[in-house]
């Protein structure tokens, strides 16, 4: 049977002592053993997030720790400024839209990042702008926005920061109480090596000032509730257990190699991906790249699709295409979580052998041996 592995931006692989972990028998929640295990977990996700601040955990994906974070710090006919440049800046327009905001949106061209200029002029304008809604990792173009800079603007202005950190947290650095970061949201499925279906949001004291004055509806994703549940180790629902318990696992796991070591290796991985990419003769999209993801355009004449079906297909590599006027444009090559430096050489091993097979010309084995170099360098 071919080995079936997971290159993706999410979900990222779940190593097999995290498995484990989520096959135990299944506690109650609300009994102290739990309590406990929760207890370690939202210990741990402060020090992830680089904060002295609650970070709640929430049964949904990141997105619905997205629209907590939308529903619960703002009111009615409040403006906000959406920051473009992919898909997901465009899902935080999307939320804030649904629930009646008077939405302002920052064009950014795809695969480039946000400039502080333009960001400030826009915000000189809009005196009223209660809040910036942007992202970490632009998953969609694989570029990291420079959130310290936005943040020290935000600061100077009394604006609340809310950043969507669901695929960047662990690999690209975010240093939330330092930066004045005022919420970010995070996802189970990528850095922290588990299956889809948490989400988390830390809440800086401004945010948290912020909700005791917001009326937009809400009711399960309430976070005056999940707050005062949080000060107990415990949920305001029925919590997602076996994930947790899993979660408490991966954390112990992280912590145990360090937070700046995991920057570190992940940086390396992220260069070696570009140089390899490099080496093949093919460009990358971002211009201020990510170290989670990578995206690179595909040769010309060949649909990035074509690529990834063959890749899935023949191999049980899984990789990413590219999304909206991306589509079969780009693929996109995750570093992130579990992912090691052997299985990217596994990735261009069978990449090679896929645009070989696809028709695109350049010197067989150039990819792995520039991976291996830079690794070894």
């Amino acid at each position: 049977m071919k080995r079936r592995f997971l290159m993706t931006p999410g979900p990222s692989p779940v190593p097999s002592f995290v498995r484990e972990s989520l096959a135990q028998e299944i506690m109650h929640h609300r009994t102290s053993e739990f309590k406990e295990i929760l207890k370690e977990a939202h210990a741990g996700l402060k020090s992830i997030f680089c904060t002295e601040n609650p970070v709640l955990i929430l049964s949904s994906s990141g997105t619905g720790a997205m629209e907590a974070a939308v529903t619960n710090l703002f009111s009615k006919g409040d403006k906000v400024l959406a920051i473009g440049g992919g898909k997901f800046g465009e899902r935080w327009a999307e939320i804030a839209k649904v629930f009646a905001l008077n939405v302002v949106e920052m064009n950014v061209e795809w695969g480039s990042a946000p400039d502080s200029d333009e960001l400030t002029k826009i915000l000189d304008e809009n005196k009223d702008i209660k809040g910036v809604l942007t992202t970490l990792c632009e998953t969609s173009t694989a570029t990291v926005f420079d959130i310290e800079k936005i943040a020290k603007i935000t600061n100077e202005k009394d604006i609340l920061l809310v950043v969507d950190a669901i695929s960047g947290l662990g690999q690209d650095v975010l240093l939330t109480d330092q930066w004045g970061v005022d919420v970010v949201v995070g996802g189970s499925q990528k850095g922290f090596m588990l299956p889809p279906g948490l989400g988390f949001i830390s809440l800086s004291q401004r945010a948290q000032k912020a909700i005791e004055t917001s009326d937009l509806p809400k009711y399960y994703f309430d976070l005056k509730k999940a707050l005062k549940s949080h000060a107990k180790d415990d949920t305001p629902y029925t919590s997602a257990v076996s994930l947790i318990v899993g979660l408490a696992t991966a954390i112990d796991a992280i912590k145990k190699e360090g937070l700046e070591v995991r920057w570190k290796k992940f940086s390396k991985m992220a260069e070696a991906t570009r140089e390899a990419a490099k080496a093949l003769g093919l460009k990358l999209l971002s211009k201020r790249p990510s170290d989670s993801v990578t995206a690179i355009v595909s040769p010309e004449n060949i649909k990035s699709s074509d690529i990834v079906k063959t890749l899935r297909g023949e191999y049980g590599l899984s990789i990413a295409g590219g999304q909206a006027d991306l589509k079969d444009k780009i693929f996109r090559i995750a570093h992130m979580g579990w992912i090691s430096q052997k299985d990217l050489i596994e990735c261009f091993s069978l990449l090679e052998k896929v645009l070989a097979k696809l028709g695109y010309e350049f010197k067989q084995g150039v990819s792995v041996s520039r991976l291996e170099e830079v690794f070894h360098g």
